[in-house]
C-alpha cells in the first residue's frame, strides 16, 4: 500500500492555499456513544445541515437540493445541473478537481431523483475540510461553460435518452408517474427521446436555475462519519457564497401540492414486457403524509422472496408461483407530499396477464380479511426491517434526511418510523386495501399490447 504521506505531498500545490489545521482533539474514529442512527441537526447562516457520527475512518458528505425533475423549470434542467457537477468552477478546472480527488483516494458522485438533486463525495475522515470547500465551490462557483454544455453535458443526456428508450421497465414506471400525477411528480426522470431539450438547455438559463436550486432555503448539507461540531465549523467557512434567495427574474420553483389522478396508458414495444399497477401510496415520514399501513400492505403483497431456497411468505409470491416467466414485486415510492404504491410485473406477456389478475384477487382477499393473521405479522416485521434498513443505508439515508430538512425542517429519524409500523393493526391494512380497490388505479403497460390486459379486464377502475 502506498503511504499516505507521499499522496499528501503530491496534492501539495493544489491544497496549499487552504492551509488547513486540524484541532488537536480531532478524532479518527467516532466515539462509542455515537451508535445511534439518528441525525443531529443545525442551521448556520440560513443553511440547514445534519450529521451522524458513525464509527469508522471514512466520511460521506452530500448537498441535497430541491431540484429534481418535479421542481425543474424546463425539461432537462435537473439532469443538466447534475451533469455539470464537478465541471470547471471559477477557481479550479474540472481536470484539477479530478486529479485532486484521485490523489486523496476519494469518490465524487451526482444524481437526481424526482424531487432531489444530490451531489457528494466519499473520502477519508481527515479530508473533510477539502471536500467541504469543494462542494461549497461546486454549488456557488460552477462556470457553466458553453463548450462543456454542448460537448459533454448534452452528449451524455442524449445517450441517456437512448438508454431509456430501450428500457421497458423505466418506460413503464415513468408512464405510471405521468398517468398518476400528470405534471410535477409525473415528469419523466430523464427526458424522453422526443423531448426538445436543446430548445431549453442553455448555459445561461442553467446558471440561473442553479442560483435558485442552490439558494439557501432550497438545499441542505448532510454528512455521515463526522462530528456535529466539526461539520458546523466548515459549513460556516465554505458555504457562505450561496444566494440567500432565488433570483427575482426567475420563475419560482413550483411547490404546488401533488394531486393523484389515475388512469391508463399503453405503449407498444418489442424490447420486453412490463406492466405497472399502481395506487395512491404513502408519502415520506418527514412530510406529514406518511401511512405506515401502506408499508405493511406493500410487504404483504410482496412478490419477491428475501429468504434463500424459499418462494417467500408474501401473498403474490404464492399466488403467482405458476407464472414462472413473470417477475412480480411491490414497492411504495414515497415523496414529500404523496406516494405511489406500485406492483411491477415483467417477463412473458401471457404470464404477466395471468399474474395481473392475481393482483386484484389478492387485494380483494386482504380487504375482506380472508388472510391469515400470521401473514400480517410477517408483513409487519418485514416492513419494519426494510424501512429501517433503507434509513440505515448511508446513501439513501443521506438523501432522505436532506430532503426532510429542506421540505419540512426535520430529518428522517428511524425511531419514529419503527414505532409507527409497530402500531399498525390488521384492520388498518384491510381498510387500506379496500380503499385502493374503490378508488382509481394507475395502469401502465409497455410491450406486447395484443396480450397485455387492459385495466378493466382485470377488474380495476381507471
Amino acid at each position: 500500500m502506498i503511504p499516505r504521506a507521499p499522496l499528501t505531498r503530491a496534492v501539495g500545490r493544489a491544497l496549499a492555499s487552504q492551509c488547513f489545521k486540524r484541532p488537536s482533539d480531532c478524532r479518527t474514529l467516532a466515539s462509542a456513544k455515537s451508535n445511534s442512527y439518528n441525525y443531529e441537526t443545525g442551521e448556520i447562516n440560513g443553511i440547514k445541515f445534519a450529521s451522524r457520527d458513525l464509527p469508522g475512518p471514512t466520511t460521506q458528505l452530500v448537498v441535497v437540493s430541491r431540484a429534481g425533475t418535479r421542481f425543474q423549470l424546463y425539461p432537462g434542467f435537473a439532469e443538466g445541473l447534475e451533469k455539470f457537477a464537478f465541471k470547471s468552477t471559477h477557481k479550479r478546472s474540472s481536470l484539477r478537481i479530478t486529479r485532486e480527488a484521485e490523489l486523496l483516494g476519494a469518490e465524487l458522485f451526482a444524481y437526481h431523483s424526482r424531487e432531489n438533486l444530490v451531489i457528494g463525495a466519499k473520502f477519508l475522515r481527515e479530508d473533510l475540510p477539502y471536500f467541504a470547500e469543494l462542494l461549497g465551490e461546486v454549488i456557488s462557483k460552477t462556470k457553466f461553460s458553453r463548450h462543456e454544455l454542448h460537448e459533454e453535458v448534452i452528449r451524455v443526456i442524449k445517450l441517456n435518452q437512448k438508454s431509456t428508450l430501450a428500457n421497458t421497465g423505466e418506460m413503464a414506471i415513468n408512464s405510471a408517474h405521468g398517468v398518476a400525477f400528470h405534471r410535477g411528480l409525473g415528469t419523466p426522470l430523464h427526458p424522453t427521446s422526443s423531448t426538445p431539450i436543446t430548445q431549453y438547455l442553455h448555459e445561461k438559463s442553467l446558471e440561473k436555475f442553479s442560483r435558485a436550486a442552490y439558494a439557501k432555503p432550497n438545499f441542505a448539507v448532510v454528512a455521515n462519519g463526522v462530528s456535529h461540531d466539526e461539520l458546523s465549523k466548515w459549513m460556516g467557512e465554505f458555504f457562505n457564497d450561496s444566494p440567500a434567495a432565488p433570483p427575482k427574474d426567475l420563475p419560482p420553483i413550483e411547490t404546488k401540492p401533488s394531486k393523484y389522478y389515475g388512469g391508463e396508458e399503453r405503449i407498444a414495444h418489442d424490447g420486453g414486457n412490463n406492466m405497472i399497477i399502481a395506487f395512491p401510496g404513502s408519502g415520506a415520514y418527514t412530510g406529514g403524509h406518511y401511512k405506515p399501513e401502506i408499508a405493511v400492505l406493500s410487504s404483504l403483497l410482496g412478490g419477491q422472496s428475501y429468504i434463500k431456497w424459499s418462494p417467500g411468505f408474501s401473498l403474490l409470491a404464492r399466488a403467482t408461483a405458476a407464472q414462472t416467466q413473470a417477475r412480480v414485486s411491490t414497492r411504495n415510492l414515497s415523496y414529500s407530499d404523496a406516494g405511489l404504491l406500485t406492483i411491477s410485473l415483467a417477463g412473458n406477456a401471457q404470464h404477466i396477464r395471468e399474474a395481473s389478475q392475481a393482483v386484484v384477487e389478492i387485494l380483494q382477499a386482504i380487504s375482506t380479511g380472508d388472510i391469515a393473521k400470521e401473514d400480517i405479522q410477517k408483513a409487519r416485521a418485514n416492513a419494519k426491517f426494510r424501512t429501517l434498513e433503507a434509513g440505515q443505508n448511508i446513501g439513501s439515508g443521506l438523501e432522505l434526511t436532506g430532503a426532510g430538512l429542506v421540505q419540512s425542517g426535520k430529518p428522517s429519524q428511524l425511531d419514529g418510523i419503527a414505532d409507527a409500523i409497530d402500531g399498525v393493526k390488521e384492520e388498518a391494512v384491510k381498510k387500506a386495501a379496500g380503499a385502493l380497490l374503490e378508488g382509481k388505479a394507475t395502469v401502465s403497460s409497455v410491450g406486447d399490447l395484443f396480450v397485455l390486459p387492459f385495466a378493466e379486464e382485470i377488474g380495476l377502475h381507471v
